[in-house]
């Protein structure tokens, strides 16, 4: 179930996207409200789910990570251990930044960066090694073009 959120909840989800790092005393003057209900709101949208964890966001290709590839993933076993293990197997491994079941054709999707193709190969041949896959499909990417953590609010 959504949560409420009213106009200044979403100008302090905003402003929150943009820079965590933000003081509440920066967050209040840029929503026009004031430090202590800005943190009651805060402290609210934690407790109600909305607002999960703060981090921190890399830049991939600062750290070396260039390669960015999008892994297409058919199998033929639908069985609650074979996903079990492969989803134990998506978990353990770093490379894999997002991992997606899917309707369609395709069962998986997953969102692979490292620093290379042989670094690929490598995550590659680990993962069927570890799990039966039927059918694997690697997309490069060529080019990001749009990237975001925000979500719309």
């Amino acid at each position: 179930m959504a949560a409420r959120l009213d106009d200044m909840d979403r100008k302090i989800l905003a402003e929150l996207q943009a820079d965590a790092a933000q003081s509440l005393d920066e967050i209040a003057r840029k929503t026009g409200s004031s430090k202590t209900p800005v943190w009651n709101r805060i402290k609210r949208m934690k407790d109600d789910g909305v607002i999960t964890r703060q981090t921190v966001l890399l830049d991939a290709e600062a750290l070396g990570l260039e390669a960015c590839f999008f892994v297409l993933i058919r199998t033929s076993e639908h069985e609650a251990d074979w996903q079990a293990k492969f989803l134990r197997a998506l978990q353990m491994r770093p490379e894999v930044m997002e991992a997606h079941r899917l309707a369609g054709d395709i069962d998986y999707i997953l969102k692979v960066r490292v620093k290379n193709a042989r670094a690929y190969d490598t995550f590659y041949q680990a993962l069927i090694s570890e799990v039966r896959i039927f059918n694997v499909t690697a997309l490069l990417s060529m080019e990001e073009i749009k990237s975001t953590t925000m979500m719309p609010v």
